[in-house]
């Protein structure tokens, strides 16, 4: 029985290891990855894009458009529709139909 529990801890320390090891491959390529440009100690940012911002006062809605949709497009958050548009159903959008947007 000893030799059985002696096994398996072997076999324990060694899956132990060899995953330490894949995570320290993964940390160093990762770091590795970051400065293949030749900018070493540089930061990189990452440009965050923001909403389009409307200019029209309305928008037309076209067929399969939600309110989600439009207001991605528009860059006018959806209460905001909601609000200036209080007759117009949100389920059920008509093509064709006017949105205020301002």
């Amino acid at each position: 029985m000893e030799k059985r529990t002696s096994a398996f801890a072997r076999i324990l320390a060694a899956v132990a290891l060899i995953g330490a090891v894949i995570v320290i491959v993964a940390v160093v390529s990762g770091s590795l990855g970051e400065s293949d440009d030749g900018d070493k100690g540089k930061q990189t940012t990452t440009k965050t894009t923001k909403r389009p911002q409307t200019k029209a006062a309305t928008y037309v809605v076209k067929s399969g458009d939600t309110l989600v949709s439009i207001a991605h497009r528009t860059g006018v958050p959806v209460a905001s529709i909601i609000a200036l548009n209080p007759d117009v159903d949100p389920q059920i959008l008509i093509a064709g139909e006017t949105l205020k947007l301002r």
